[in-house]
């Protein structure tokens, strides 16, 4: 299963989740919630998922390192700084709120295995690689990070 370290970009790996969790609320009976609530609370965890995934891009940014999650080995700095300081993948973690919010908009408690689906994913095949890849360029500096920072929240 190696061969799927680094090979399928991110933002895919939540689309394909998210039709997961559709398909899931769809099989399974879900909450009977108005429209309005569930719209009003899932745009709110949204909001909250895009602010958490946009810090994180923006910390890259300022420290002018690249976002390519599929060549980590091309990050010119680690960034420690901002939102990092509480997250190590905070656009990890803000695509995952993202499917808590579409969860909610579905009304569908089943489909929160999408998101565990998608935590599980990224850990084996994207946030693994990824930390080796890290700790091969900046040696302790990444392992004090690593052991101050939690990798999710």
């Amino acid at each position: 299963m190696n061969w799927l370290e680094h090979r399928i970009p991110p933002p895919l790996v939540a689309i394909l989740f998210g039709v997961l969790m559709w398909l899931l609320a769809r099989w399974v009976p879900g909450i009977d919630v108005t429209a309005g609530w569930r719209l009003t609370f899932a745009s709110l965890v949204l909001a909250a998922g895009i602010a958490v995934c946009l810090s994180g891009v923006l910390s890259f940014r300022h420290a002018g390192t690249t976002v390519n999650p599929l060549q980590p080995e091309t990050a010119s700095s680690l960034v420690s700084s901002g939102i990092y300081r509480h997250t190590r993948n905070p656009m990890y973690l803000g695509f995952a709120i993202a499917l808590v919010a579409w969860s909610i908009y579905l009304a569908s408690p089943i489909a929160l295995l999408g998101v565990a689906g998608f935590v599980l994913y990224m850990n084996r095949f994207q946030i693994g690689p990824e930390e080796r890849a890290l700790a091969t360029l900046f040696g302790d500096a990444f392992s004090t990070y690593r052991g101050r920072v939690r990798r999710w929240l």
